[in-house]
């Protein structure tokens, strides 16, 4: 009877200690307060965070754009805030900065500028760090000719379609020929091509297909 006691009372003991020895082994395992947490993370759960950084990166050094005059460019050298400004290209195309001089911006991309005015700086700064952004594209124009109230040259950024550019005129004249529009544009191979556009047509939607996305140095002629 004095065993059974015995065994009866170390098995109590033991389902008691149980709840004991397993919260201390959970506590154990969780990171203490204030400590972080150096368990390896997951890439997919940080690439996330790293995409708009990189997305940022690769359109600030876009090579594609290329500079033109009257456009208006950022110019950040790092650590360097007397030589980093916004200039304008002037009409020959070129920019002045201290210690660089003149440059010419004008047929030159962002990266490609960047790299040449790093070079300039060289005597100057030990391993300038250059970055050119396009703030203002003023350079990509358009004109339209004829009978609108307004003929002249515009900037792209204010019309992307022919219909843009009309409404951009200021309208039609009383005798303007609406069905007769046409557009002309100069081909890379420096032929130049006559895109036809039907104003009644267009507006009608009968073919919308005519209202183009306008490209640098078109002209819209309006009999």
């Amino acid at each position: 009877m004095k065993s059974r006691a015995n065994s009866s009372r170390f098995s109590l003991l033991g389902l008691g200690l149980a709840p004991i020895l397993l919260t201390g082994s959970l506590w154990a395992q969780a990171p203490a307060a204030g400590q972080a947490d150096n368990r390896p993370q997951d890439p997919a759960a940080v690439a996330p965070l790293a995409e708009p950084l990189k997305t940022a990166a690769n359109k600030a050094h876009d090579d594609s754009f290329v500079i033109g005059n009257d456009d208006v460019l950022a110019i950040n050298v790092w650590k360097e805030p007397e030589i980093s400004r916004s200039v304008p290209v002037r009409s020959d195309g070129k920019i002045s900065l201290p210690l660089v001089g003149e440059v010419q911006a004008s047929g030159q991309t962002p990266l490609k500028l960047e790299q040449e005015i790093a070079a300039k700086l060289h005597s100057y700064i030990s391993e300038p760090e250059v970055t050119v952004i396009v703030q203002e594209i003023k350079s990509q124009k358009f004109n339209i000719l004829g009978q609108v109230a307004k003929p002249g040259s515009f900037s792209l950024a204010n019309a992307s379609t022919v219909l843009d550019a009309i409404a951009l005129a200021g309208g039609f004249r009383d005798f303007a020929k609406q069905k007769s529009i046409y557009i002309l544009r100069r081909n890379p191979d420096g032929t130049e091509s006559r895109i036809p556009f039907n104003y009644k047509a267009v507006i009608k939607g009968k073919d919308s297909a005519q209202n183009v996305t306008l490209q640098p140095r078109d002209t819209i002629v309006v009999p």
